[in-house]
């Protein structure tokens, strides 16, 4: 269900709908940043595993710099009226070493499979500690659905 203003969803709802929209979701934005260079953002594909997020790109990108020397991350669902913020720290699995179970979800998820690429890749795994979801105002009140990693409500 998307909320309007007029409508509150319940903190079980938002769970809900915040777990569904991750299962359903193929797009994340992710936000990183570096010490020296600076935030990043970017979209990634991304496969939800039921407690964390797995997304994938290329070793040598800035995603992958920017975590390898500050892992914490903000990562987004695309939908400004209907907002998904999940908040936790990266963890880097190299292509070859990734587990199986979590490479092959994502490559049946998207058809494509970055184990059987020339170029290295990097799986990023996400498992938050802290969700807000929120639609319109009336629900900015109580918009924290998880907390230290627990799911409230």
């Amino acid at each position: 269900m998307q909320a309007t203003d007029s409508v509150r969803r319940d903190p079980a709802e938002r769970r809900r709908d915040t777990l569904e929209r991750l299962r359903a979701e193929r797009d994340m934005w992710v936000s990183t940043a570096h010490p020296d260079h600076g935030p990043h953002q970017v979209p990634l594909w991304f496969w939800w595993d039921g407690q964390a997020v797995w997304m994938c790109t290329g070793a040598g990108s800035a995603t992958v710099r920017n975590v390898r020397a500050e892992p914490r991350v903000r990562l987004a669902l695309p939908d400004t009226s209907d907002v998904v913020l999940l908040e936790g720290e990266a963890e880097c699995h190299p292509a070859p070493e990734v587990p199986t179970e979590a490479a092959d979800a994502f490559a049946g998820r998207f058809g494509w499979d970055p184990r059987t690429e020339e170029a290295p890749f990097v799986y990023l795994r996400v498992a938050p500690r802290t969700v807000r979801a929120w639609c319109g105002t009336r629900e900015l009140r109580g918009r924290v659905v998880m907390r230290e990693g627990v799911w409230l409500g």
